[in-house]
């Protein structure tokens, strides 16, 4: 009997050591990085030209997720950075996209928009943003009602929607940079009356203005044999400048672009976006106490320089070569201030992105450019000619038709029948891949491909009446520099690395989701999942052999 009770404390001793440890291995601090527009064979093409202690050190110490993809489209910043940290697709969380037709009100609106806030750091309307049209927690907020609010969160980015969404409705601040003739990282009255002291010293100091130099390839660019030729016809470029090609004069080229806007476009925007970060990581002394903290980073310049550029170019080369020098900036301060193993860290994408069209074209691979107005005045005539009546079609936005459900009304039109006539008119059209209706997409269920996908970017109260799928690598877009949103793998592959603590050295290539993302932090943290999480905790990186 003795030996039975020694043996039941011992257990329960053991157990509680075990528990004890689990605690004392969360992390201090969790970093969620989100690189704006990464594909992800920019890591295996850019691998041999990154230093040690970037992307390297990240994939050869950490876990890296191969095949990872978005599970939705449209594969915008706005959806993607809300997916990222809410464990949910658009379907659940309702950021459909950077903005969408508001039926209700019947106008366009912004993701980020809320015209109920005040700008902090500036006049301008650029400060007048808050997460409020998102429906669902981040795990960030998760982490705040976990920690009963000591938890802090800090979201840092360039763009406004890539620092609000992912820090969520409970951050202690989200700050973005606004450019125009300011250059000052701002906020808004959502999160406080006034910037802190340390964000008003940073605007006041020369960091920024800094930046206005000469922008010249970090290496010899005969050695950029990873990218496409230097000049050529599929890049647009910055006005004041004849040839989209390096070197860049800043200095002279801000008169002619509104002055610290330019700086957001090239590689040196990743550079302020770090050193504001490494600031913050300062003065909010995060990762310095009992509480987990939550700091979300995201690096918008390399978007900027995409959509301008393309896929290809020696402009997206040099720019992830200096990101992966920030990166290495980044988690040296991270070791010295945090400490190594007392924080966690993901790297993943909002998108990837579609070589330009007119290149494709140019090599023989099957790619095209789409007119939407000329789209919108064949719906028009088809639809009055069809049922007689005009302006049955209220708006066409992000590949999504909505209808004009008071026109319905007064003629006595279905809206079933609408949908079905229009989808299978629109379905004839050149450049038109796929079409689903409203009806298809809320009474059924699709499990894989681009229904599914659809599906889970689809709001029934926020989207709209038909959607419609392009030709693959067509576009709506200008014919130099590259875009995004499709569900195509170039739009949905995109690195997913997790480092540091609670995580093991690894790699798979079995598929993984966006969505998995947020659920795995929280496994990690062992807080409540985001309130829609339909993600799963990726149990490859997280699982030991023995509960294997």
């Amino acid at each position: 009997m003795k030996r039975f009770a020694f043996l039941l404390l011992a257990t329960f001793l053991a157990f509680q050591g075990f528990s004890q440890a689990k605690v004392e291995e969360k992390p201090k601090l969790v970093v969620g990085i989100v690189v704006d527009q990464m594909r992800y064979d920019y890591l295996t093409r850019f691998w041999e030209r990154f230093g040690e202690n970037g992307f390297k050190k990240l994939v050869n110490e950490g876990y890296n997720f191969k095949n990872n993809h978005f599970n939705y489209v449209p594969t915008y910043t706005g959806p993607g950075h809300a997916s990222v940290y809410t464990g949910t697709s658009p379907m659940n969380h309702g950021i459909i996209g950077n903005g969408w037709y508001d039926k209700f009100i019947h106008e366009s609106v912004y993701c980020a928009g809320d015209a109920s806030v005040e700008p902090v750091g500036t006049e301008d309307e650029a400060g007048k943003m808050s997460p409020h049209r998102m429906k669902t927690t981040s795990f960030a907020d998760e982490n705040r009602l976990h920690t009963q609010m000591r938890g802090k969160t800090i979201g840092v980015a360039l763009k406004d929607r890539g620092s609000i969404l992912p820090a969520g409705h409970t951050a202690n601040a989200a700050y973005w940079f606004h450019g125009a003739d300011e250059g000052k990282w701002i906020s808004s009255s959502f999160y406080m009356d006034e910037l802190p002291d340390w964000v008003k010293d940073f605007n006041d100091s020369d960091k920024v203005e800094a930046y206005f130099k000469t922008w010249n390839t970090l290496y010899d660019i005969d050695t950029y044999k990873e990218s496409g030729s230097d000049v050529n016809e599929y890049e647009g470029g910055y006005k004041g400048k004849e040839t989209a090609s390096f070197p860049y004069n800043l200095t002279r080229l801000a008169d002619s672009i509104n002055k610290f806007e330019i700086l957001k476009a090239t590689a040196y925007g990743n550079d302020i976006t770090t050193d504001f970060a490494l600031a913050a990581i300062d003065a909010e002394e995060l990762g310095r106490d009992e509480d987990t903290d939550v700091l979300t980073l995201s690096y918008s310049s390399t978007d900027y320089i995409g959509h301008n550029f393309g896929v290809n170019s020696k402009e997206i080369q040099d720019a992830y070569l200096r990101l992966d020098q920030n990166i290495a900036d980044l988690l040296k301060h991270l070791d010295e201030k945090v400490g190594e193993g007392n924080y966690t860290i993901f790297l993943t994408a909002d998108h990837g992105g579609v070589d330009v069209p007119a290149y494709l074209e140019s090599v023989n691979i099957p790619a095209g450019y789409f007119e939407t107005n000329e789209f919108i005045e064949e719906l028009e005539k088809f639809t009055a000619e069809e049922f007689g009546v005009e302006e049955l079609i209220e708006s066409v936005y992000n590949s999504q038709i909505f209808f004009n459900y008071e026109v319905m009304e007064e003629s006595e039109i279905n809206s079933s029948e609408l949908q079905s006539k229009l989808a299978h008119y629109i379905l004839q059209l050149d450049q038109i891949d796929k079409v689903y209706t409203r009806d298809q997409l809320s009474s059924g269920s699709f499990t894989t491909g681009a229904g599914a996908a659809i599906q889970n970017g689809y709001n029934q109260k926020r989207s709209g009446d038909v959607v419609y799928v392009l030709d693959p690598a067509t576009i709506v877009y200008s014919r130099t520099g590259s875009t995004h949103g499709s569900g195509l793998m170039y739009d949905t592959h995109a690195p997913l690395i997790f480092y540091g603590n609670g995580v093991k050295k690894g790699s798979t290539t079995q598929r993984t989701e966006i969505v998995d993302i947020a659920p795995t932090v929280s496994a990690i943290l062992g807080i409540s999942f985001p309130n829609g999480t339909t993600g799963k905790p990726l149990f490859m990186m997280l699982d030991t052999e023995e509960s294997e």
